[in-house]
């Protein structure tokens, strides 16, 4: 039977070293919904998504992908798991050496035994979809930066993942062609029933393509809830991000000098 959340993330606590970067998260995202994570500098949601992407091992604290906690699978099955996930990353992460069609065909050669016609016809149909038709033989070094992007759409969905994630993906570009990717996720989410896990700072992007948005700061959620929510939310922090106000913490003197002399 199919979880009610198709990730679900329950009292996260991670470390590095001695300092702690997720307190407590809990976080669940519904089958077809577009979840968008937001936070300032520093607020852990880079973190977060390592996290739910199988990267990093947490201090405490279960992530369940798929009714999977991927905390306590083998690599094995962490293996087989990643054929339901597709990542696209803010670099866009394309090898140079490759084609486009290259590019996207890498996950069908790690996690399949398709023959070669197959696999071409395959990368071919997703290059359709992200409006990369004919582009195929291409080297990355010819593609703009939205060329770039949406190559790096093609190959994270080329095995019609049933999860996708999404680092900062208007990161760099133009608000034109950031604007057509974000038509594209909509698209892809209407169209292939995919749950949406997106990074970004970009609120516009954000506004336009959420079902809902959480908020973390220094590690813990503020918020999570619809757009029309999270405009109305009442908690200061989530209204600095929203309305880009500079924060100046008051920083008590004993605390300061606490933290300059402790390791001394």
């Amino acid at each position: 039977m199919q979880p009610k959340s198709v990730i679900q993330v329950e009292d996260l606590i991670t470390h590095y070293g001695s300092v702690k970067i997720l307190d407590g998260v809990n976080l669940a995202v519904n089958p077809g919904e577009i979840m968008i994570i937001m936070g300032g500098s520093g607020s852990g949601k880079s973190t977060l998504l390592r996290h739910l992407l199988g990267l990093h091992v947490p201090t405490s604290g279960s992530i369940k992908l798929l009714g999977q906690d991927i905390t306590r699978v083998t690599a094995a099955e962490m293996h087989a798991l990643r054929t339901n996930m597709g990542v696209s990353f803010q670099s866009g992460a394309l090898i140079s050496s490759m084609s486009v069609g290259e590019n996207v065909q890498l996950p069908l050669r790690e996690h399949t035994k398709l023959d070669e016609s197959t696999m071409g016809i395959m990368a071919r149909m997703k290059l359709e979809v992200v409006n990369l038709g004919g582009f195929e033989d291409l080297m990355p070094a010819q593609l703009s930066g939205g060329m770039i992007k949406r190559a790096a759409l093609a190959r994270a969905i080329v095995m019609d993942p049933k999860m996708l994630f999404f680092d900062e993906p208007s990161a760099g570009l133009d608000p034109v062609a950031a604007s057509e990717l974000d038509d594209l996720i909509l698209k892809l989410r209407d169209a292939l029933q995919m749950t949406i896990v997106v990074v970004t700072h970009e609120l516009e992007s954000a506004f336009k393509i959420a079902d809902r948005i959480t908020v973390l700061d220094q590690g813990k959620i503020l918020f999570t809830g619809s757009v029309a929510e999270v405009k109305r939310s009442g908690i200061d922090r989530v209204q600095d991000l929203l309305n880009r106000r500079s924060r100046h913490d008051q920083i008590d003197a004993d605390e300061y000098m606490t933290r300059l002399t402790d390791e001394i």
